[in-house]
């Protein structure tokens, strides 16, 4: 059995494509595998707070924090507990200005934390950096208004949103990741209809793979 951890970081509704791509990528991996469960959360509608110099100082302690400071990390802790019992995540991510939305952004910062999700070992120039979060397997749905995002697109070098996405997941411990978009929102029409397809036929052979269940 294994826990899925969806995520939704776009405020849009019905009108969402990422939103429909995590919600059939749930509705089809529990047809999969009946047994696994799922913890949904919309960052995109009920987002979490930024991080502010409450949550920094509590965040770095050297030593025991005080109840105060317990409290600046009280959501962070959470969030954390629910990321940690994940064994497979589904993030919804829609591209803005050609990198990630801010409420999402809110989220990694309260999640990325020493001691939590990554171990700072200040002393050691190697290895300074250790990642926690060990074993786990991720997909990301985006959606993007144009095409030619993806490697070796014409709008490749303007994608600050798969680099950076595979960066700060990569450096908590997350390494398997795999993205599948869906382009030209702009434009609709076949254009649309077809990358919508192409990520459907994906999302059911990657679902179809035993170890993601």
């Amino acid at each position: 059995m294994a826990h899925l951890l969806q995520i939704d970081a776009s405020p849009r509704g019905e009108r969402s494509h990422s939103r429909r791509m995590t919600r059939e990528f749930a509705d089809r991996w529990t047809q999969a595998h009946p047994t696994n469960t799922i913890t949904y959360r919309d960052i995109g509608r009920h987002p979490v707070p930024h991080v502010d110099e409450a949550w920094i100082a509590a965040a770095y302690a050297t030593s025991h924090p005080e109840a105060t400071q317990l409290e600046a990390i009280r959501i962070s802790d959470r969030l954390i507990d629910e990321f940690l019992a994940a064994d497979v995540y589904v993030l919804g991510v829609p591209m803005y200005n050609f990198s990630i939305p801010s409420t999402l952004k809110a989220y990694i910062d309260q999640i990325v934390r020493p001691g939590r999700t990554f171990g700072f070992v200040p002393e050691q120039v190697e290895n300074r950096y250790q990642p926690l979060v060990l074993g786990k397997k991720m997909v990301i749905m985006t959606a993007r208004g144009d095409s030619g995002f993806g490697p070796g697109g014409r709008n490749e070098k303007m994608n600050h949103q798969d680099p950076y996405l595979s960066t700060i997941f990569g450096f908590v411990g997350i390494t398997d990741i795999t993205f599948i978009a869906v382009e030209s929102d702009e434009f609709g029409g076949a254009s649309l209809a077809d990358s919508i397809a192409s990520a459907r036929t994906k999302m059911t052979q990657l679902i179809e793979l035993p170890l993601i269940g």
